[in-house]
């Protein structure tokens, strides 16, 4: 069964496929332990979202999983107004698109952190360091953002990841 970690290090791979020469630099790059790095691949390897031997995701699997089984599997929480990094619309690249309200209204989603400087109602990160693996990677918070569309947002904001993940996740 696949778990949200395992989402988190496939991203990690499409956001910076050259970087990842070792397994111990994707799992420390993600805030994850070599072992959990090593259980997670071979998850997603039995998934199919993973082919270990070319060392990168299927994209069309991941894609496909991504937009119709991560919203249902791992739905978002919604907390109590925090400090935090801004994330779904109100984060790159849908607030390129969208009217956001400001960064310190209360009124936009973000992931609980000190180091944040938005404030906003705490959304449950997919896995516990996603903070911390989106400030090391643009790329890569980008597209955790988007998935925190697809996990929490209304239609538009849904529509609109949707297709940012396809163009992002294609061949």
């Amino acid at each position: 069964m696949i778990k949200p970690q395992d989402i988190l290090i496939l991203l990690k791979l499409v956001a910076s496929p050259e970087s990842h020469t070792s397994l111990s630099s994707l799992a420390f790059d993600v805030g994850v332990g070599l072992s959990e790095a090593h259980r997670s691949l071979d998850r997603a390897s039995k998934a199919r979202l993973y082919d270990p031997e070319q060392r990168k995701p299927v994209l069309a699997n991941l894609r496909e999983f991504v937009i119709h089984g991560v919203p249902y599997l791992f739905a978002a929480e919604r907390g109590e107004v925090t400090r935090g990094i801004p994330t779904s619309f109100a984060a790159p690249p849908l607030n390129q698109h969208l009217r956001v309200p400001d960064l310190t209204s209360g009124e936009i989603p973000v992931w609980p952190s000190a180091s944040g400087a938005a404030k906003g109602y705490a959304l449950t990160p997919l896995y516990h360091s996603v903070p911390f693996a989106a400030q090391r990677d643009p790329a890569l918070y980008e597209l955790l953002t988007l998935v925190d569309a697809l996990r929490e947002g209304r239609a538009r904001e849904r529509n609109l990841a949707v297709k940012e993940l396809e163009k992002r996740l294609s061949s």
